[in-house]
């Protein structure tokens, strides 16, 4: 089973996502046409992936996907990261 720690430190860009979610794959198209370090956990498909999403809650009082992280910070979902965009800083903090 992974932990949510493990995971948040598996790459430089880590999203925790939904297979059919329209919200996951804006996000991960954005990130994607950024960086190529992008790694995504479908957590509907994973075993531990509700328990994941729970965590996620308990230490972010974040509630839906994506679950997106940068260098191991919590940026938020899709909604953060197109702010971030729009005001010019996910390329920042990309780099």
């Amino acid at each position: 089973m992974n932990s949510l720690a493990a995971i948040i430190g598996s790459a430089r860009v880590v999203v925790l996502s939904w297979v059919t979610c329209p919200y996951c794959v804006r996000a991960e198209k954005l990130l994607k046409q950024l960086t190529d370090e992008v790694k995504v956990y479908y957590v509907d498909k994973m075993p531990e992936g509700e328990e994941l999403r729970r965590e996620v809650f308990r230490e972010y009082h974040h509630e839906t996907v994506p679950a997106i992280f940068i260098n191991k910070n919590f940026v938020g979902g899709c909604s953060d990261l197109e702010d971030l965009q729009r005001d010019g800083k996910l390329a920042e903090l990309l780099k």
